[in-house]
């Protein structure tokens, strides 16, 4: 999505107009505007299925209780003296403040993609352009939560951590006598 946005991006500047500032096209996906607008809306129904299915298992798994942010993760930033308490308190408050930025960029996206359809979207952020700059402001926003979930991670359960996250738990050692 980063990559094909950037392409789209490239084609109407938001900042700057088309003398303004553009992205180096190595790493660009698409090619050009009708390429790079492709690729996003594929890269967006992946997106979008992707967190309704997300949505709906939190519901359905009631797991909603235990993933965002409470009262007691509040407290424990304030007066817990147990650092993992306190890293997994960030935890909730990064996995609750990520949802709005991910549906304020879907928002957006179909805002500009069918502005006449849906001008109430337009409308909502007063106009085109500022439109523009909310979706892409979004982008950096979930750049810095990942970074700062990994930074988490990592604090949290080190290397052992991050790694079970992209190649699942690792086995238990052998503890038969040989």
């Amino acid at each position: 999505m980063l990559t094909s946005g950037l392409q789209i991006y490239n084609a109407n500047p938001v900042f700057g107009g088309r003398e303004g500032w553009h992205f180096p096209p190595i790493g660009l996906l698409g090619g050009w505007l009708a390429g790079g607008r492709h690729w996003h809306f594929a890269g967006m129904w992946a997106f979008s299925l992707n967190l309704l299915w997300y949505g709906l298992y939190i519901l359905i798994s009631r797991r909603w209780r235990h993933r965002y942010v409470g009262g007691n993760d509040l407290k424990a930033l304030q007066l817990s003296r147990n650092a993992k308490r306190r890293i997994y308190a960030w935890h909730r408050i990064a996995y609750t403040a990520i949802i709005p930025i991910l549906l304020l960029a879907l928002l957006t996206g179909i805002g500009m993609y069918k502005p006449a359809q849906f001008p109430w979207i337009v409308d909502l952020f007063g106009d085109w352009f500022a439109l523009r700059v909310m979706h892409f402001l979004t982008v950096p926003l979930v750049l810095l939560f990942a970074l700062v979930h990994s930074w988490l991670a990592l604090k949290a359960g080190g290397d052992p951590l991050v790694d079970s996250m992209f190649f699942g738990p690792s086995p238990p050692p052998d503890t038969s006598a040989d």
